[in-house]
């Protein structure tokens, strides 16, 4: 496996957890603006996702490194993108699936009681290309 670097964000809690994972899967933009992704084809996506929080649970964890593969990996790998619910009234560019993905991972950390946060999602479409999203203060709130 190749080792990534990835940026880092700044933040000032005790624990930082980074996962790594990677799901195939295909989409389209429907838009002549698209260019060749106008045509659906698929990427393998590398996702990197940052949890920061001060607490620990009963076990030891921010949260359990399976818990976010289940959230992200279960529900995109060999799907087409744009059949998801998510995606019926937005156009699944990888920045649109980066904001997706913090959400997804967000509303569940809203639930545990030590109350970690996703500082960040990386999303690698191609060995050149990423994005990197990292919500607003008030979207830590």
């Amino acid at each position: 496996m190749m080792q990534q670097f990835y940026p880092q964000v700044q933040h000032s809690y005790r624990f930082e957890l980074n996962k790594d994972m990677h799901f195939s899967a295909a989409h389209f933009i429907p838009d002549e603006e698209a260019g060749k992704c106008q045509v659906m084809h698929g990427h393998t996506y590398h996702i990197n996702v940052t949890i920061g929080g001060n607490e620990l649970d009963s076990l030891g964890f921010l949260i359990d490194f399976k818990q976010l593969k289940d959230l992200i990996h279960k529900k995109y790998d060999h799907s087409v993108l744009n059949d998801h619910p998510e995606f019926q009234h937005r156009f699944p560019t990888t920045e649109i699936l980066a904001e997706t993905i913090w959400t997804t991972i967000q509303d569940v950390l809203r639930t545990r009681e030590n109350r970690p946060v996703c500082l960040q999602v990386i999303v690698r479409e191609t060995p050149t290309s990423y994005v990197v999203y990292r919500p607003g203060q008030e979207d830590l709130q």
